[in-house]
């Protein structure tokens, strides 16, 4: 056992929530024309306006920690297809094609998918779950 694995959990919580704060803002930014934002995405346009619902709705999710795992895979796959549709094409590296922020959040969400969502979770809530077991599993708690 390493001598840092008991903050293990609580590294990753905080991470996740840095993620899924700093996704959900990219979402609100092209949305809502937060933050700076020279101009906002039309309603239903695509690809632009359903990324940014993507990055807002799976970023607020992994934050909080509700279907983590789920919204990160999505959130990830999303950043994915954004790399190789709109900055690939222009140049090989993302230094090059001003992909980073694509590439870094499709590998961050992939690596919340595989390590979970880590302390302060909201899925972590023994209320929550409770009603998350199927039921074969709640008959013998």
């Amino acid at each position: 056992m390493h001598r840092l694995d008991p903050a293990r959990e609580h590294v990753i919580g905080l991470y996740r929530i840095v993620i899924g704060f700093l996704f959900a803002c990219h979402g609100l930014k092209t949305l809502f024309g937060l933050f700076g934002a020279k101009s906002t995405a039309a309603v239903g346009a695509w690809p632009g306006w359903w990324a940014a619902v993507i990055q807002l709705v799976c970023g607020a999710l992994v934050c909080v920690g509700l279907g983590t795992r789920y919204a990160a895979v999505l959130g990830s796959g999303s950043m994915a297809f954004a790399y190789f549709t709109v900055h690939q094409p222009t140049g090989l590296f993302p230094i090059q094609n001003g992909g980073e922020a694509s590439a870094l959040f499709c590998w961050s969400l992939l690596l919340i998918v595989f390590v979970g969502p880590g302390r302060f979770a909201l899925s972590n809530l023994p209320v929550l779950q409770r009603f998350s077991q199927p039921a074969r599993d709640r008959a013998t708690v």
